[in-house]
C-alpha cells in the first residue's frame, strides 16, 4: 500500500478538491480510493465526501462553480435530480437519464454516466461474459439504468426488468422503450410483487443484478430473493451493493451453490476509473487499488 504520509506536506494552497455528493455515503470507499491513487501519481487532488441529499443539491452544485472544484461524484439520491441543474450531458448520460460524474470545465458542469460501463468492465476482469444471455436485473434508478442500457448496448439479448410501482415506474418503463427502440436487446418490465412472474424469469437468466439499495444500511438485513431454490448454479449473482462486503442476496446465491457471485466492489472500482480519467487525464493504477479495495480489512462491513 501507499507509504504514510503528512497530509500537510500534501495539502496546499493549489490542491484540487474533487467531491462525492449522495445521502447516505459515510460507507463508501470512493474517498480510499480516489486519494489513495491521487498519492500513487503524485497528482495535488483531494478527494471529500459530503452527506448530500435532493434538498441540498442545488446548493451542493453550484459550490462547484463557486469553489472552483474539478467535479464531482453523484449517487443516490442524486443521479437524476442533478441533471436539470448541469449545463451538458454526455450522449451516453443523456441516453440513460441519469448522471454519476460531473466535470467541471472552466465553469460549465458538464455530466458523464461511468455506472453501466464500470458494470461491464467488472464482469470482464472476472471473465465473465453475457453477451448474447439473458438478464434480470430489479432497480431502476440511477445505477440500474446505467447498467440495463449499458449491458444492452453491449449485447445482452434479453432483459427482464423488476421494478416496483413507485415514483421510479415510469423511468424504469422508460428504460424499457429505450433498449427496444436503440439497441438489439428485447426488454420486458415486471412488478416486483409479481413474485411469480420474478422466480419464472430468473430460472433462465444467465446474470441476475440486484441495482436497488436493499442490502445496503439500514436494509442490510433483506433481499429481494430470499428463496435458494430461485437461483440455478450456472449463473451469475450481482448485487451492486459493496458495504457489507457480502450481502444477504449473496448469502442466498451461495446457498443455492451458484457459481459467480459479486458484491458491487469491482463495479464500483471502474466506474471510479472512468471518472478518474475525465477529471484528471491519467490512468488510475486500477491493479493497484484493486489489491487495496479486495482486502477483507479494507472493506466497511
Amino acid at each position: 500500500m501507499v507509504d504514510s504520509y503528512n497530509v500537510a506536506d500534501r495539502i496546499d494552497g493549489h490542491t484540487i478538491l474533487i467531491g462525492l455528493m449522495a445521502y447516505p455515503i459515510r460507507h463508501s470507499m470512493s474517498p480510499t480510493m480516489h486519494n489513495t491513487s491521487f498519492v500513487k501519481l503524485g497528482l495535488n487532488y483531494a478527494y471529500l465526501a459530503f452527506e448530500v441529499g435532493n434538498e441540498e443539491l442545488p446548493s451542493a452544485i453550484q459550490s462547484i462553480r463557486s469553489l472552483g472544484m474539478r467535479g464531482s461524484n453523484i449517487s443516490m439520491p442524486n443521479k437524476q435530480k442533478v441533471i436539470p441543474l448541469l449545463d451538458k450531458l454526455d450522449p451516453v448520460a443523456k441516453m440513460v437519464g441519469a448522471v454519476n460524474t460531473i466535470v467541471n470545465n472552466n465553469g460549465i458542469l458538464t455530466g458523464y454516466t461511468t455506472d453501466g460501463t464500470g458494470f461491464m468492465k467488472s464482469l470482464e476482469d472476472e471473465n465473465l461474459d453475457i453477451t448474447g444471455e439473458k438478464m434480470t436485473i430489479s432497480g431502476a434508478g440511477g445505477a440500474g439504468t446505467a447498467v440495463a442500457i449499458q449491458a444492452a448496448m453491449d449485447g445482452v439479448k434479453e432483459m427482464s426488468l423488476f421494478n416496483i410501482h413507485d415514483h421510479t415506474w415510469d423511468n424504469a418503463k422508460n428504460n424499457v422503450d429505450v433498449i427496444n427502440k436503440n439497441t438489439n436487446c428485447q426488454a420486458t418490465l415486471y412488478d416486483l410483487a409479481d413474485q411469480d412472474a420474478f422466480k419464472r424469469e430468473l430460472a433462465d437468466s444467465k446474470i441476475y443484478c440486484d441495482a436497488t439499495g436493499v442490502g445496503m444500511k439500514p436494509l442490510e438485513d433483506k433481499t429481494l430473493v430470499s428463496d435458494p431454490s430461485w437461483f440455478h448454479k450456472d449463473m451469475i449473482v450481482y448485487d451492486t451493493v459493496y458495504a457489507p462486503r457480502t450481502t444477504k442476496l449473496m448469502t442466498v446465491a451461495q446457498e443455492a451453490g451458484v457459481d459467480h457471485v459479486l458484491n458491487g466492489l469491482g463495479m464500483m472500482l471502474e466506474q471510479g476509473a472512468e471518472a478518474f480519467k475525465l477529471w484528471t487525464g491519467e490512468d488510475m493504477p486500477v491493479d493497484y487499488i484493486r489489491e487495496l479495495l479486495f482486502s477483507e480489512d479494507k472493506v466497511s462491513e
